[in-house]
């Protein structure tokens, strides 16, 4: 990452198309640690709704996901890509868990069948 007073200085000369993105925690020290979720879906029927993240590690500790403020479509075999962030970083993910979301009352509750899905630290790519 880049100071926020120094950001322009350090990343408009190498690019004419430099698209910057600040995310901050409310709470201190204010880090995000910023996953990419990667999901192929299994449903027949098209899926529309939000996705919260649950990491675990060998220890029990657990961070959860803020919700996305745009609801994601989902249809079937096809891939979705939902960048997410967490308050506090995972070193050694033991589990992870999805909860699908409709944010609606009225109707049947619905459920997000996953094929295939990979969480992909931005942070530390290498992990």
């Amino acid at each position: 990452g880049y100071h926020a007073d120094r950001w322009k200085k350090l990343l408009i000369p190498y690019s004419s198309s430099t698209k910057a993105y600040f995310d901050t925690s409310d709470q201190d020290p204010f880090c995000m640690y910023n996953y990419l979720l990667d999901i192929t879906t299994w449903n027949k029927s098209i899926r529309r709704g939000f996705i919260k993240v649950k990491i675990i590690d060998y220890d029990g500790n657990t961070v959860e996901s803020q919700m996305n403020s745009e609801a994601s479509t989902f249809q079937q075999y096809k891939r979705v890509k939902i960048l997410t962030g967490f308050h506090q970083d995972i070193e050694k993910i033991a589990k992870i868990s999805l909860t699908f979301s409709t944010k609606t009352l009225i109707g049947p509750k619905q459920k997000l069948r996953i094929l295939q899905m990979k969480l992909k630290s931005l942070n530390n790519p290498k992990r």
